[in-house]
Formats: structure tokens, sequence, C-alpha cells
């Protein structure tokens, strides 16, 4: 007999159906969440053996499920067969899926069908006691079937946030081109409300992401989007108010260019699509670097004969040249580079005693670790563990004394009121104050990328580095455009944006901050700000009628689950786990009542 079925996670965080079709990558927990019951239901059926007791009110609450099922089955096919006759791309495969799944929902409700179970040598037809192997293979062709259904029906919502991507970059490049107010207006209300069913559409799928690491970056982009919505608005107006800027220009621009680029890294991450090779794969970081090597260190003491000393070298002074970014920043104390340099080269003596501890147990053909060795993997595992508590206090310690510096908002105070004055000069002076201040905030998120410790928070990090990077600039060109118009307003609006923009993104970094200590103080009950920020799936809009229609077979759903509870209660015993088995077939059944109910475009077609 085959292994049963399971949902399983890959290091991506998707996930297949067991060992049925490898293709079939399950990324989202709604598609997940509503396989479990089917899984837990072979999982039984491929483990029950006793055949049991057969009371009446069993045999008929047995049949009743399996009716149940049958009927969840045929309305769950319904909207998978609807949904292929609006995609012609996907008609042959989601049409074969939901014959498999109908075939299969029959079968489980023929098997079922115990009224003649007594005596089922008098008509020749099997069930669920005299045939367990139809059983097995039943449930196994429904859950194979509906995975199908459900990962075919996934890229009907790819395919909605894609269109909805393309009509914004559409009417983006109308927005870029405009030369009268008027137009801009007309445009950019169109412009909103394909950005509000965007971010409504990607809100959703990043709420429903499995990968937390995908999750992240979602939630960066929509930020960016979100923030540059406003941006664009006002500098597209300064612009247009002083067509021959060229400050003025090249913060439109600026403006433009960010937004598309987030656009594109919102399709890449649905579509998994990674131009260039390997797009998704994080710049090594310290933190997971010392994780890396102390799991190798440590695995010498079940692996006398597995590594080579120089791999472990090679580990080591990897980590040992991203500290160069701690040691070699000006803004690092001289106590903390002191000592992270004492640290690594007391690392790399731990780690030679190691390999000499090793190399002296393999001559003695040992089958595990010596004492001697055993004490030098704990002592290099000990000094790597504080190389990243003093790094740890090294960065957390530089964004904290930043954070406080800047609580005041000096510069872009300064900016906007000389930029307000006409000042020239002035603008000029606060913008180099406010680049090397721009540049001391991207180093610091470089530091705390490094010891974030969760995937998730490294990518909030690299995208706290990417605005402050991007914003700086920005202000600066605001400042010089009001300056060059001191009496325009809209100037003076545009400029407060981008100041807006920046107070923002270091109120994020506290945020972020104390998040990344958190993690590193064993708190991981917090989550990231902006994996948190998600918006619920909202309930398909449905009429009177529908709406009536499908209540009441949630509620027969329940009555039939509390009819096999009250059942499940009287027999306890082993050979009653076929109750047990009916208590899954009706959970999955809700289970599938529930998804015809919730997705928005399935629900769309119900009952056609």
């Amino acid at each position: 007999m085959a292994s049963s079925p399971s949902t399983s996670s890959s290091s991506s965080g998707s996930g297949s159906v067991g060992n049925l079709d490898s293709a079939l990558e399950i990324k989202t927990r709604s598609v997940e969440q509503t396989l479990i019951p089917l899984v837990s239901q072979i999982t039984t059926l491929i483990n029950h053996k006793d055949k049991p007791k057969k009371t009446e009110r069993t045999l008929r609450a047995i049949q009743k499920v399996g009716q149940a099922v049958s009927i969840a089955v045929g309305r769950f096919v319904t909207v998978g067969e609807a949904i292929a006759v609006e995609n012609e791309e996907l008609k042959e495969e989601m049409g074969l899926a939901c014959f498999e799944a109908r075939r299969a929902g029959d079968a489980i409700a023929q098997l079922t069908d115990v009224v003649s179970a007594e005596q089922p040598e008098l008509d020749g037809r099997a069930t669920i006691f005299s045939d367990k192997t139809a059983m097995v293979k039943a449930a196994r062709m429904l859950l194979s079937s509906v995975t199908k259904v459900l990962v075919l029906a996934d890229r009907i919502v790819i395919k909605q946030i894609i269109t909805s991507r393309n009509k914004v970059l559409v009417t983006l490049d109308q927005l870029e081109t405009v030369s009268s107010f008027q137009e801009f207006v007309q445009i950019f209300s169109h412009f909103g409300n394909e950005m509000v069913e965007f971010a409504h559409l990607t809100g959703d799928r990043q709420n429903d992401l499995k990968d937390e690491k995908k999750k992240a970056r979602m939630a960066a982009a929509r930020a960016v989007l979100e923030k540059c919505t406003m941006m664009l608005l006002t500098a597209s107006k300064t612009c247009l108010r002083h067509p021959d800027c060229e400050s003025a220009r090249i913060n439109k621009d600026a403006v433009f260019h960010r937004m598309r680029f987030a656009l594109e890294q919102v399709i890449e991450i649905v579509t998994d699509a990674r131009p260039g090779g390997d797009a998704q794969v994080l710049p090594v970081n310290i933190y997971s670097g010392i994780k890396h090597f102390k799991g190798k260190v440590e695995s010498l003491r079940d692996e006398l004969y597995a590594l080579t000393p120089e791999t472990l070298h090679s580990h080591l002074e990897g980590i040992g040249e991203q500290t160069q970014d701690f040691t070699d920043s000006a803004y690092t104390s001289h106590e903390h580079r002191e000592s992270i340099l004492q640290l690594c080269h007391a690392a790399r003596q731990e780690l030679q005693q190691v390999v000499c501890d090793w190399t002296y147990a393999q001559s003695l053909k040992a089958k595990e670790a010596t004492e001697e060795m055993e004490l030098s993997i704990l002592k290099t595992c000990q000094t790597v563990s504080e190389l990243r508590r003093e790094l740890h206090k090294a960065a957390v310690g530089r964004a904290t004394d930043l954070l406080k510096c800047h609580k005041d908002h000096i510069v872009l105070k300064a900016l906007k009121g000389s930029g307000g004055e006409g000042n020239l000069e002035a603008v000029a002076e606060y913008s180099h104050k406010l680049t090397e201040q721009k540049e001391q905030l991207v180093e610091t998120c470089r530091l705390l990328r490094h010891i974030s410790g969760t995937e998730p928070l490294e990518i909030t990090c690299i995208h706290a580095e990417e605005t402050f990077q991007i914003i700086g600039p920005q202000i600066i060109s605001a400042a010089q455009t009001l300056a060059l118009h001191p009496s325009s307003k809209i100037a003076k609006e545009n400029l407060d944006v981008f100041c807006e923009a920046w107070e923002s993104q270091l109120n994020d970094m506290a945020i972020l901050l104390r998040e990344i200590n958190d993690v590193f103080e064993g708190r991981r009950g917090r989550v990231s700000k902006h994996s948190a920020n998600l918006k619920m799936a909202k309930a398909a809009k449905l009429d009177a009628e529908e709406q009536t229609t499908i209540a009441k077979l949630g509620l027969e759903l329940r009555l039939l689950t509390s009819d096999v509870d009250s059942e499940s209660e009287k027999w306890e015993d082993r050979e009653h786990e076929i109750v047990r088995q009916g208590q899954s077939l009706s959970s999955m059944a809700y289970s599938m009542y529930l998804f015809t109910r919730y997705r928005q475009m399935h629900a769309r077609m119900l009952l056609e």
C-alpha cells in the first residue's frame, strides 16, 4: 500500500499533495486548508484495519455522510466547470479534474450506502465494509482531483492580478504624458480606482500566501505603491505647474520609475518569476552564516568522516569577511570594533582546536566524538554565539542612536524653510546634510539585515534601506523646485509629501528595531508590521436565492456532523473507526461548502 498523502512544505514554502502529482504546488493557505480534511480522511482510510460493529444508527449516519460528500463534490465541481467555461486555457485540464472528482464523489456515496451492508451477498454490491480497497482508491482519487481543481482555480486569481497590473501600467503611461491639469485629473481619478482594485487583489493574495518570505516581499512592494500614489499626484501636479523646471521633472520621473518597479515585483512574486537567474535569493547575512556554521560544527559529533577541515575554515572565513561591514564602518565604536575582531580571532583558534581533536578521533578510528572534541565543539559554538551577540549590540545600538538623533527632523524642517524662502544656497547646504543622514541610515539598515534573525525581517531591512536610498534624493529635488518657485503651493505640498514619507520610514525603522530585538531575545510571538498589515478577503456578494440555498446546504452539513458526533461518543473502541471516518468525511464536505461560499470568483458563477 502506498504511503498516505500529506501536504508538505518545501524550503520556499510551497508544498505538493503527497506523491499524487508532484507538479501540483500548494502556495496558498486557502487551498491547503480546504485539502486538510481530505488528507486526514485518506490517512484514516488507509490505516483502517478492523470492521466495526454496525448499529442501525451508525449505518444511517454513514449513509447520510456519503450522500453529503457526493452533494458537496457536485456543487464544488459545478464551480470548477463554470471556471473552465470562462477560461479557455484551463478548459481541458479543469474538465478532466472535475470529471474525476465527480466520479470519486459518486463512488464514495455508493460505498457508504450501507442499507444492504448486513446482507451484501444478496445483491453482490460492494460497500465500505466489503471492499476497503475501493474506498481507499475513491478517496485518493477525490483528493487528487480536488487538488487539481483548486490549483487550477488559483491560476485565475493570478491572472486577475496580472490583468489588474496591466491596466494600472496603461493608465500610468497616460499619466506620465499628460499636458493639462484637466486631463490629468480625469486620468488620475481612473488610475485611483484601478489602484484600489489592484491593492485589494494583492492584499488578499498576501494574506493567503504560505511562504513568509514571499509575504514580506509582497508587503514591501505594496507599501511602495501605497506611498508612491500620493507622491505621484503631487510630483505630477508640480511638473504640470512648472513644466520647464528640471528638478521637478527629475522628482516626477523617480516616482514613476519606482512605481513600475514595485508593480513588477508584485507580479514576480505571484508568478514565481526569476528574471536574470534566481532573483529571490537573499544576500548572505551573518546571522544565517553563523547558524549554518554552528550546524556544521555540531554535526561532527555524528558525522566524524563526512566533512573536511577546509570546509569549516571556509565557512568561518566567510563570516569573518561579512563582519567587515561592522569593523570597516566609521560609525562603529572603537570598543565594538575591537571586541568583534577579538571574537573572530578566538573563533579561528577554537575551530583549529576542533580540527585537531577531530583529526585525532579519526586516527583512533572512533565511532563518535571524544570528550576533548565535544569540549572544543562547545567552545567554538559559544564563541560564534558571543560574536553574534556583539554584532547585535553594535547594530541595534547604532540604530537606536540614529533614531534619537533624527527624531526632531531638524534637517527636513530646515529644507522646508530654506526652500520656502527661495534660498538655493541654504537648500544646497541642508541637502548635503540630508545626504549624510541618508548614508548613515542606509548603512545601519544593512547592519540590521545582518542580525535580523528571520527572512521576513531581513526583507523588511532591505526595503528600509532601499526606501531611504531613493527618498533622500527625491526630497532634495523637491526642495530645489520649491527654492526656485518659493510661492508655489503645489511645490510646497510636494516637498511635504516626500518629507512625510521619510518620517514614516523612520517610524517603521523603530518598529523594525523592536521586532529584531524580540527575535533575538526569543519573543517570537510578534509578527513584522509589514507582514501583519493584511486585509481579510471579503465575502462574495450573492443574491437572495443563492444565499438561501447555500445557507441551507451549510446547515445540512452541520446537522450531519452532529449526527455522526453523537454516534462517535457512544463508540470509543478502535473497531468503530468507521464512525470517525464519517466525521472526517463530513468535515471535508463542509470545507468544500466553504470554498464555494467564500471564494469570490467561484461564488459569482455558483448556481448559474
